[in-house]
């Protein structure tokens, strides 16, 4: 009667074992049934060549191990758990298989006992020992294993422990199952750990060479190609998709051809560069900044006169003369659709108004309006920029003003321009005098970007405290005066703009401020001495102040009449902090 078959996955069992079989497969718990019903006790042990449960004769090799059936366990899942005494090696014959299950003849395979001899214990040894040294060689094989295994386990257990631990190909385990010897056995091992310790070798050579490449400076240009070619792999190559998104935008870009030309050059440039590299790093930085430039953007605001005045006349009080100065200039601007005119410098004492009137002029025009503070700078690259080739270069001040803006014809304001220096850095006048020349700004290079912009739309104007500058500079520009405001129109101003500041600034409803004309003079009087209001606008947030705090924050309907400002003020007028911040009483 032929003996039921069960096959295992890429697993040869050695005889002389006790091997724990557990299988879940409804072929295999069948195979294992239909065995105990028939009164048979054993099991022929095989392995097969697929992963999948074999269905055919040529799924399983023909050389296995009987075992005799020790205990059956029925699991609750509907798994078999059985324990298989090995006794010897077989070969299959006549293998049939009747729905997935496998039976077939059997022939015992003779194998010489030769155990104790001292061949095969020699063998042994040194099957031992190459396995320690592929153990010192290699993280795949742990000798700690199969330590106990020799020391205290059969040669049998030894071997299937091997065969196992070693990762052995289940061809060559079959071919070790089926030698007629131990002696045999051992040295199919040896060979085949052997080649194992070759293999290692030669691994181990080729990383000591890679190591020493990239100890020479290819470690960093072989981490970066990994990586690359990892994320092309799993489409995820974020440094390709960017670099054709910024060939994309400089071919949409409205800048001249010259730019263009020069930015898709750069791209080129860096396109061959690992994004990773410095180089590569500062291309990208470069082409970003060339990109956010405001090639063609412009605010194409009409200009209206009516609306003009009315912006001016709102915000300012005063001025008449400067009023119609800029309104003269706004209206060449509407006749000629052009900035062609003087540049405007507006020279007074502080306080008078003069950055707020450019302010102004661009709500006035409707434009993007800039302020760049010139006070103490002596370096011409603040306007002209760094080149690229310095660490943390960076575009110019106007440049960075038309990046913020994202147009090309805002209001720029030059601040205190008289405050200007020079040093062994460079001259920032003679950059600013072609900054501010019409017949030269057309054609503006900026050093960081290094081609040209034109600034002829943007329309600026500048700011002084004095005439301290040097002729050339104030030949470029049309110099307003803006006088000090006299006792009337500080009064104007307060009542129209100061006390409302002041109010918002403090958290006061305006409706509760009464302050006459009277005190308001009165304040400015005795507590100001300036051509501005600057101090008045201080003075008064002062006097809310004290107000707030003598009424437990809460801004009660109060009129200040001269006695109630001194009484607030009292803690600031006394002689020392009067003769400290250069208070006096005017005549």
């Amino acid at each position: 009667m032929k003996n039921y078959v069960l096959p295992f996955r890429d697993l040869v069992v050695s005889p002389g074992l006790t091997i724990p079989v557990l299988t879940d497969n409804p072929m295999s718990v069948t195979c294992v049934k239909n065995a105990g019903a028939a009164g048979h006790q054993q099991l022929v042990l095989v392995p097969q060549h697929t992963w999948a449960f074999p269905t055919t004769v040529d799924d399983i090799y023909h050389i296995g191990t009987i075992g005799d059936v020790v205990q059956v366990l029925s699991m609750p899942d509907g798994a078999i758990h059985v324990l298989v005494k090995t006794t010897s090696v077989v070969m299959l014959r006549d293998i049939e298989v009747n729905n997935g299950v496998f039976t077939a003849n059997i022939e015992p395979v003779i194998i010489k006992d030769d155990m104790n001899e001292d061949q095969t214990l020699a063998l042994r040894d040194m099957l031992t020992d190459n396995l320690q040294t592929l153990a010192n060689m290699t993280r795949k094989f742990k000798m700690e294993k199969l330590r106990s295994v020799i020391e205290n386990y059969p040669l049998p257990a030894f071997v299937d422990a091997v065969v196992q631990t070693a990762d052995i190909d289940t061809d060559i385990a079959v071919k070790i199952l089926g030698a007629g010897s131990w002696q045999e056995k051992l040295t199919i091992l040896i060979e085949e750990v052997k080649l194992m310790l070759e293999s290692a070798k030669i691994e181990d050579s080729i990383n000591r060479r890679i190591h020493q490449q990239m100890e020479s400076g290819r470690r960093e240009a072989i981490l970066q190609e990994k990586m690359r070619a990892i994320q092309k792999e799993m489409g995820e190559d974020d440094g390709e998709i960017d670099t054709a998104n910024i060939r994309k935008k400089i071919l949409r870009s409205a800048m001249p051809n010259e730019a263009k030309e020069k930015a898709l050059n750069e791209w080129k440039r860096m396109r061959s560069m690992s994004p990773m590299s410095n180089e590569g790093g500062l291309l990208k930085t470069y082409l970003d900044e060339l990109l956010a430039m405001p090639w063609g953007k412009v605010d194409n605001m009409p200009i209206d006169l009516k609306n003009a005045r009315e912006v001016l006349n709102s915000q300012h009080s005063g001025m008449d003369a400067v009023k119609e100065r800029i309104l003269e200039h706004i209206a060449v601007m509407k006749k000629t659709k052009s900035n062609q005119g003087s540049i405007l410098c507006f020279v007074g004492a502080p306080g008078v108004g003069k950055t707020s009137l450019c302010k102004s002029i661009a709500d006035a025009l409707g434009r993007k309006y800039q302020r760049i503070s010139l006070g103490g700078i002596s370096d011409e690259a603040h306007f002209r920029g760094h080149r690229k080739t310095y660490i943390g270069a960076q575009t110019g001040r106007i440049m960075d003003a038309l990046k913020r803006c994202k147009t090309n014809n805002p209001v720029i304001v030059l601040d205190e321009i008289d405050k200007m220096g020079r040093d062994w850095r460079g001259d920032p006048e003679s950059a600013l005098l072609e900054i501010l020349d019409p017949e030269q700004n057309k054609t503006f290079r900026d050093h960081y970007l290094e081609v040209d912009f034109d600034l002829s739309n943007v329309l600026f104007i500048a700011t002084a405290n004095s005439l301290n500058m040097s002729n050339a500079l104030k030949d470029r520009m049309e110099i307003i005066e803006i006088p000090g405001y006299s006792m009337d129109e500080k009064i104007k101003i307060s009542r129209e703009h100061l006390i409302g500041r002041a109010a918002r600034d403090t958290g006061w409803n305006v409706d509760d401020i009464i302050m006459s004309d009277d005190a308001i003079k009165h304040l400015i009087q005795n507590y100001t001495s300036e051509q501005g209001v600057r101090q008045a606008q201080r003075e008064i947030t002062a006097i809310l102040r004290r107000s707030l705090l003598e009424n437990d924050c809460e801004d009660v309907r109060t009129e200040f009449t001269p006695e109630k400002i001194d009484k607030l003020l009292s803690m600031r007028k006394s002689a020392g902090f009067a003769k400290k911040i250069g208070f006096g009483v005017r005549a």
